[in-house]
């Protein structure tokens, strides 16, 4: 690989490289942040490797997004540190838009916990393994996931009971 990268994160991609070389999609640097996209169903895997072996102990964030294409619609993006170095790593996965369904990390850091909530209320990715699976900010029988592309900017008309804003005339 031709990129310029830190000591850290260089030892970082030649151990991914060495490990888990089937499952290493791409490794790139956009805005002097370093991006490794992966199989999905690696994911457990080469995290737990990331925090034990080159102690990327702080998941800053769990993101979601939607590419709004027909291939791998879905992006989970983890937003990992190194505390000790102050090195900073993505780590991508792609799901597709049938069944977008991933492995959750919170056996590697427990704080996944709301992220993974967050991402599946939003976006619709479920997250398998995961020991609380409900919506955090939507009601748990609204059948839309709002940042989803094809949301409507003003939201759907009746799928939320909005409260009055008339006030009484007594």
């Amino acid at each position: 690989m031709s990129l310029e990268l830190n000591e850290t994160l260089q030892s970082v991609v030649d151990g991914l490289s060495d490990k888990f070389s089937d499952k290493l999609i791409e490794v790139y640097q956009t805005s002097g942040d370093t991006f490794i996209r992966i199989e999905a169903d690696a994911v457990v895997d080469i995290c737990l490797y990331l925090k034990s072996e080159h102690h990327f102990i702080y998941l800053s964030d769990i993101i979601g997004t939607d590419r709004f294409t027909s291939d791998e619609r879905f992006e989970v993006i983890y937003n990992l540190m190194n505390l000790r170095t102050q090195t900073r790593l993505f780590v991508k996965i792609r799901v597709p838009e049938e069944e977008p369904v991933v492995n959750s990390v919170t056996s590697v850091w427990l704080s996944a916990g709301w992220n993974e909530r967050e991402v599946f209320d939003m976006f619709g990715i479920r997250f398998e393994g995961h020991p609380d699976h409900r919506r955090v900010f939507m009601p748990e029988d609204f059948d839309y996931f709002p940042m989803r592309k094809e949301f409507p900017l003003l939201g759907i008309p009746g799928s939320l009971e909005l409260p009055n804003t008339t006030p009484d005339s007594e």
